[in-house]
């Protein structure tokens, strides 16, 4: 198939494939007047590489994964580089949810001590003669 085909089945431009081969990721086969030609197994290591990215895999990332599939492994990801990949990828994750994790709970403490402030606020306005809540950006509390 022909580099328009490709991108059209793989969901993908045209340019994006050539960057890809510019990064030695796809192979293109040349025809006798320069045309790329391309087979299954390149539409198969685009999917990987389009999987992988959604997964928040960078492209440099997927490099294991491609040269996995071109060793005739059929998911291209039981090589011992690509299982490493998977590894880090993990951890980072694992990290990343832990940040988000310490993030929420202060959000959370915010939350409650900022409620605590507007119930003190609204009880001191019942008192006779106490001030009339304000909200800090300016309105007035509800």
């Amino acid at each position: 198939m022909r580099i328009g085909e490709l991108a059209a089945r793989a969901g993908t431009t045209t340019r994006t494939l050539r960057y890809y081969e510019s990064r030695g990721l796809l192979s293109a086969r040349r025809t006798g007047n320069g045309y790329r030609t391309y087979d299954e197994s390149d539409l198969k290591l685009l999917r990987q590489i389009r999987t992988l990215q959604d997964f928040g895999f960078d492209l440099e990332e997927t490099r294991p994964f491609v040269e996995c599939l071109r060793a005739g492994h059929p998911e291209g990801d039981a090589c011992p580089a690509s299982l490493q990949v998977y590894r880090r990828k993990l951890e980072e994750l694992d990290a990343l949810i832990g940040e988000l994790r310490a993030v929420r709970a202060k959000v959370g403490q915010q939350l409650t001590r900022a409620e605590r402030a507007r119930d003190g606020l609204a009880a001191d306005a019942a008192v006779p003669g106490g001030p009339e809540p304000v909200c800090e950006l300016g309105g007035e509390l509800r």
